[in-house]
């Protein structure tokens, strides 16, 4: 990989709200601050679908927009120079995204049609360094495919109680009680979970962050 944006850095801005992703960086050993959007933004918005749109070409759209919105909060807030670190996740059934459920209805949807088939999680990362001449990023993408066991109406309806589908792609976080309906994965565990690590840890690489 080019080394062309690389500078001596120790630390990165994590412009992410999930523990999950902060806990992976923290298993790699990399040093994060949270960059995190105040009340006047509205992240969510951010991860609107248009229609038509690809779930590929979705979560490269997404993960690059919440980088440039972190550069934003970045240069508002005035902070020491450091990389950002931004990521999205979509899961994908054919053509369709299955994004975070809105509510206990949507949950049940989207596991019934995950049950028994198999899925694409899509993640991509991204990350930038303040320049000199701009803003430079890369971006990485990891798919993988995970195959779920036939769920019957109370398995789903008993994982939509823990409350754990919400906040999730594809109303499930496999590092839970959903692992227990992964019959196979093609792909990177990592990035199933919403961070894929050798990407990442490529990435972070060529910007020059020592860990």
């Amino acid at each position: 990989m080019k080394r062309s944006m690389a500078a001596a850095h120790d630390f990165i801005y994590l412009a992410s709200q999930s523990p999950r992703r902060r806990q992976l960086l923290e298993q790699i050993g990399v040093r994060c601050e949270l960059l995190l959007p105040d009340a006047t933004e509205d992240a969510e918005a951010l991860e609107a679908e248009r229609p038509g749109e690809l779930p590929l070409a979705y979560v490269q759209r997404v993960t690059r927009a919440k980088l440039h919105a972190a550069r934003h909060r970045f240069v508002q807030r005035g902070l020491p120079l450091a990389p950002i670190l931004c990521s999205d996740t979509t899961v994908a059934l054919g053509r369709r995204i299955h994004g975070k459920p809105r509510d206990a209805a949507d949950a049940t949807a989207i596991l019934q049609q995950l049950s028994g088939r198999t899925h694409r999680v899509i993640t991509a990362v991204a990350v930038g360094v303040m320049t000199s001449s701009g803003t430079a990023e890369q971006l990485a993408v990891s798919t993988s495919r995970v195959t779920f066991a036939t769920l019957d109406t109370a398995t789903i309806e008993r994982y939509i109680a823990s409350g754990e589908p919400f906040g999730k792609a594809g109303a499930y976080g496999i590092q839970g009680a959903a692992g227990s309906w992964v019959k196979r994965i093609d792909g990177s565990y990592t990035g199933i979970m919403g961070l894929p690590l050798f990407e990442t840890a490529e990435l972070l690489r060529a910007v020059g962050l020592r860990w």
